[in-house]
């Protein structure tokens, strides 16, 4: 790989997981807006970050493009549902932050995995 190439292909990794950290930051901060006590949008930003990852695995033919965004889906979520020191939290223990944490960290296992499935890889050959 030459110079060029490489350099573009950082800059490609950089960008998904920017765009992992955006989502889990803009997710963590709206998933607790809920429609008759059904928590849809914790419900459509775990479908969205598993998209994400799935469309990123297979515009790259890799593995590594889905694990990417969902590296950065998974430090933005999981660091904002920390307590700070005041004992303030972003992601609260209740039911639709419980379905954003969970279903979330399942979409993106999910989209890790298939993207090991030979769809990925047809698609690079």
């Amino acid at each position: 790989m030459n110079g060029t190439r490489l350099l573009v292909a950082g800059g490609v990794y950089v960008a998904l997981f920017v765009l992992g950290v955006v989502e889990g930051a803009i997710g963590s901060f709206q998933y607790s807006r809920t429609a008759g006590g059904v928590p849809l949008a914790a419900l459509a930003f775990c479908v969205v970050i598993l998209v994400t990852c799935l469309l990123a695995g297979w515009s790259l033919g890799a593995v590594s493009g889905a694990l990417v965004p969902a590296a950065g889906w998974v430090l933005t979520s999981f660091a904002l549902s920390m307590p700070v020191s005041n004992g303030s939290v972003v992601i609260s223990g209740t039911a639709p932050g419980e379905w954003y944490l969970y279903g979330g960290t399942v979409s993106v296992t999910v989209a890790v995995v298939l993207s090991f499935g030979g769809w990925i890889r047809a698609q690079a050959k």
